[in-house]
């Protein structure tokens, strides 16, 4: 018997006729807060029903093809559905002999309504299993830098404000406990008030965090008695958000008087900016991985788009040279040049067998990242700087004593320069530069992203080169003037001027994790200047245009 075969037997035996259901928790909105077997129910997952609040958080770490009937019964054109309608569908599927996933926000054993769904399928005997997650009440005090026991050895009590009663408020009024509060911003002065009349003290510590772990999180700090007017200050209340969700911290002992050297995860750099990174998906995704490591939202916005060369008949001479034993190297310049090269190997039915023998150069990480993927180890990579000249440092030069081939196979851009061309003339190589594929301006943006950019909806954006800057403003227009401006180069200022941008961030060498990391350090000292000056801090995009706009002129 296969491992599969006795796998399934298994599966057969344990579940009899019937699928099952895995009751997950999701965590209170941060990805990262999923658990390992969380992943792994998911990924073994045939239908999904997830809460909306966290159906983007699990989504990603299912199949393609998975079943996500709440998802599409919540589309605004179908009926909606409802909690009972969600343990229906859980069961109906599981019924079906499906491995059924029933993700909720926080953790399940903390959800009354999951609670309920646990009950019903088991008076239907469908079997189930349930994946512990982050409680909301836990997770998001933590992310607020609130800790819930601040070395007093006092007692923690969690109420839900919806089933909280008249005799509840009376309990943690007149206890000294540290009282967390799942509640709805339009309640949390309601809350307050229970608990000054149950016997809290009006002086009490209090905090408030909405959208908490995720990039939206806001948190207020006040007292019982001063909430209802911190909370009006701001501008919270009244407000169409009355009924996000939130957690309150109510405490003598709950660290609410420190919160502000505590709070690690909105002070983070770009805590919150909206970042535009004018970039593919692909060609983003470790930028926009560091980014949000420091508290950004990336957004990638293509600015051009990659197409065949117009005569295709010298790529394909270059690559039989390949086969024929033409070339002593090949020097791969960006993960477009690596792609054109894959797509003609599978048109003549090569794989990456066809390198052997030849020397293979990458201009950076994530050209030598994308040839690991296609098979091929790069035999030389910039040991310092990441560009056409970082690699012509380590070039080697020709030896006819060493190198019994002296041509050199460079599939590039239309539009590259011709840089890593003369140096290696200089070295002694014979150069066959040849169009591998040509870049065209990108498509327009949505208009919602093109309104954005005209309008300050975005905190920054990074410009990676001078051909960024001429097609974004070509296919979404110049960006509002609130916008901070990072620049990749001295080259790709000059053009960011030229059409108008006020140059804000200059990476102290040509490497994209050297800009994020310059425009990290920017944020960083707007941030640390608000804090001392005593003012609010803000992103760029929540300050007044007028303000800006007088001071640039």
């Amino acid at each position: 018997m296969s491992p599969t075969t006795a796998q399934n037997s298994t599966t057969q035996h344990l579940y009899g006729a019937h699928g099952h259901v895995t009751f997950l928790g999701a965590g209170p909105g941060d990805p990262g807060l999923l658990t390992l077997r969380a992943v792994e129910a998911l990924a073994q997952a045939d239908v999904l029903v997830a809460d909306p609040q966290v159906h983007d958080v699990v989504r990603t770490h299912t199949r393609a093809g998975v079943d996500t009937p709440l998802h599409e019964a919540d589309d605004p054109s179908a009926p909606s559905a409802s909690q009972s309608g969600a343990a229906d569908l859980a069961m109906a599927a599981a019924r079906a002999g499906k491995r059924v996933v029933r993700a909720v926000t926080g953790d399940p054993g903390l959800d009354a309504d999951a609670a309920r769904e646990m009950i019903a399928c088991a008076g239907e005997g469908i079997p189930f299993e349930v994946v512990p997650g982050i409680a909301t009440a836990v997770g998001v005090p933590a992310y607020a830098g609130v800790p819930l026991r601040n070395g007093h050895g006092t007692d923690v009590r969690f109420i839900d404000a919806r089933s909280a009663d008249e005799r509840c408020w009376t309990e943690v009024g007149a206890s000294d406990a540290t009282v967390v509060v799942s509640a709805t911003l339009d309640s949390v002065v309601a809350v307050a008030g229970e608990l000054v009349a149950g016997g809290r003290k009006p002086e009490t510590p209090l905090t408030v965090t909405a959208a908490g772990t995720t990039t939206r999180q806001r948190t207020w700090t006040a007292t019982v008695g001063t909430i209802g007017q911190v909370l009006k200050s701001a501008k919270v209340l009244p407000s169409s958000d009355g009924a996000q969700s939130v957690i309150a911290v109510v405490g003598e002992h709950s660290a609410a008087a420190e919160r502000p050297q505590l709070a690690w995860f909105e002070s983070k750099p770009l805590f919150g900016w909206q970042v535009l990174v004018p970039r593919t998906k692909e060609q983003a995704e470790s930028l926009s991985d560091q980014l949000r490591s420091y508290g950004a939202v990336p957004a990638e916005v293509p600015t051009i788009a990659v197409e065949p060369p117009r005569t295709p008949q010298q790529m394909e001479r270059a690559v039989k040279g390949l086969v024929t034993g033409r070339y002593e190297w090949i020097a791969f310049t960006s993960v477009n040049a690596v792609k054109a090269v894959r797509e003609k190997f599978e048109e003549y039915g090569l794989d990456a067998r066809a390198f052997a023998g030849i020397k293979v150069a990458a201009v950076g990480e994530q050209t030598a990242k994308a040839l690991v993927e296609f098979g091929v180890k790069p035999d030389l990579v910039p040991s310092g700087e990441q560009s056409a000249a970082g690699l012509l440092d380590d070039w080697p030069p020709y030896d006819p004593v060493f190198d019994p081939i002296d041509r050199v196979f460079l599939p590039r851009a239309d539009i590259a320069t011709e840089t890593l061309v003369a140096g290696l003339i200089e070295l002694g190589w014979e150069v066959d530069d040849v169009t591998a594929y040509r870049t065209v301006r990108a498509s327009p943006p949505p208009a919602e992203t093109r309104e954005a950019i005209k309008g300050g909806g975005f905190d920054a954006v990074l410009f990676t080169s001078s051909s960024t800057v001429r097609n974004l403003v070509g296919i979404a227009g110049k960006p509002h003037n609130v916008t901070v401006i990072a620049c990749i180069g001295p080259a790709t200022a000059k053009t960011a001027e030229e059409h108008g941008l006020r140059v804000d961030v200059m990476s102290p060498e040509p490497s994209v994790h050297k800009l994020a990391e310059a425009l990290a350090d920017f944020g960083a000292k707007r941030r640390a200047e608000a804090v001392a000056a005593g003012d609010a801090v803000k992103r760029p995009s929540e300050k007044r245009p007028a303000r800006r706009r007088a001071r640039s002129s």
